[in-house]
């Protein structure tokens, strides 16, 4: 844990005691738990921390400028490297961010098949927050139970678009394909097995000793400080702000679903823990009503008319000069977009991760913005962290699920 170790001069004691030596350590980039790409510099008084300093960049691979000379359905890519634990969710938000420009307008049937890759990642996204969360005090069984189940979604991932953790999954508009019937399969397997294993899940933490001591109390934030911050997502709501964007600006429908926004009390990584177990029972419960929303729809719909950016398909293309003029288009990237100026958000499943798009009529963006969670929570940490033992440090960057793609892009 220890990289490096400089002596530094006495510093004197809130108190006026006696002088105590601190020392610097490096926690990260080369550590585990920072995922081997962010540094915090901590001032140690012994095993407390006296204070931090953040340091990002280590991977920043400058997506944003990237985005502003690729068109815009090729910007979906670089969405996937964002949150890689819930890709689906960046890969929708990018496409409702163009659909709001483009005024394109979605039948319910692809509305609530996005519902459902998206709760399916959230799922995903979560069990990972947690069962990480697990082994970070020790608790290795529950990484690996779960893990399980997270590879149950991903293969609905594949037959859904063939990739699996970066998925570039739908195309602006809806999806690339229907989904076939193996994929719905999958989907009703995984509800019928994944309750269970995520009651054992519970059991195995929730309650246990060992986890409620190292987590309770650890890496505590108010909610007002949460909220000057900029916290979104589980974050926020587990220091007892009810907020989610999925009630607050409904996108895809999500409107039409009942569920409940678990909210926390003291903001602490027990909290955060129990807010997102929470938050995976009531996915389950939203897929469970999307499959009751899409029996009575046209099986066949997965995409809606806009041949702008859909490809056609291939019959059509030897066949139709239309559709081969549409697809010349979409592939050498030459289709014009309006002009304009949107922001529009999703609930990520680490918080509100927006997109800001200003387009001067090209076909590329004129300015595309991200706005990732994870880099507002990550100034956060040396506040949460002050005052708080070395090991409390590693659970609480693991209880805000710092995603270094997400945090660096």
């Amino acid at each position: 844990m220890i990289e490096s170790i400089e002596s530094k001069n006495n510093i004197p004691l809130p108190d006026g005691g006696i002088n105590k030596k601190t020392y610097t350590m490096n926690l990260g980039p080369t550590h585990p738990a920072t995922h081997g790409v962010f540094q915090n510099i901590l001032e140690m008084d012994g095993e407390r921390i006296v204070s931090a300093v953040p340091t990002v960049g280590y991977i920043h691979r400058a997506f944003e400028k990237l985005a502003e000379h690729r068109p815009f359905y090729q910007i979906t890519t670089l969405t996937d490297r964002l949150n890689y634990c819930s890709s689906p969710i960046n890969n929708m938000g990018w496409h409702m961010t163009m659909e709001k420009l483009a005024k394109i307008e979605l039948p319910k049937r692809v509305d609530y098949m996005r519902v459902i890759v998206m709760e399916l990642s959230r799922i995903a996204d979560h069990l990972v927050c947690n069962s990480v969360i697990g082994v970070d005090t020790g608790a290795l069984t529950g990484f690996v139970y779960v893990f399980e189940f997270r590879e149950l979604i991903y293969e609905i991932f594949e037959e859904i678009c063939g990739s699996r953790l970066t998925t570039n999954m739908g195309r602006i508009g809806g999806f690339e394909r229907n989904f076939s019937d193996t994929a719905w399969n999958k989907l009703d397997n995984f509800l019928k097995t994944f309750p269970k294993a995520m009651k054992e899940f519970e059991t195995l933490l929730s309650r246990n000793k060992i986890f409620m001591d190292r987590t309770i109390d650890a890496g505590a934030i108010s909610a007002e400080r949460a909220i000057n911050y900029g916290f979104t997502g589980p974050n926020l709501r587990a220091c007892g702000v009810d907020y989610d964007i999925r009630t607050s600006h409904p996108y895809s429908s999500y409107e039409d679903f009942e569920f409940d926004v678990p909210v926390g009390q003291t903001g602490d990584t027990y909290d955060r823990y129990l807010v997102r177990n929470a938050e995976i029972w009531q996915s389950v419960r939203i897929i469970e009503q999307a499959l009751e929303k899409i029996a009575p729809l046209d099986p066949t719909v997965y995409h809606a008319d806009v041949p702008d950016f859909y490809l056609p398909e291939k019959a059509e293309v030897y066949t139709s000069m239309e559709a081969l003029i549409y697809h010349f288009k979409i592939v050498m990237g030459e289709t014009d977009i309006p002009k304009g100026e949107v922001y529009s958000a999703v609930e990520g499943g680490n918080g509100e991760l927006g997109f800001y798009l200003i387009s001067d009529g090209g076909r590329t963006p004129y300015r595309l913005h991200f706005r990732r969670p994870c880099f507002i929570y990550y100034q956060a940490f040396p506040e949460m962290i002050q005052g708080a033992m070395l090991s409390d440090a590693v659970v609480t960057m693991s209880s805000l699920n710092l995603i270094a793609g997400e945090l660096d892009a």
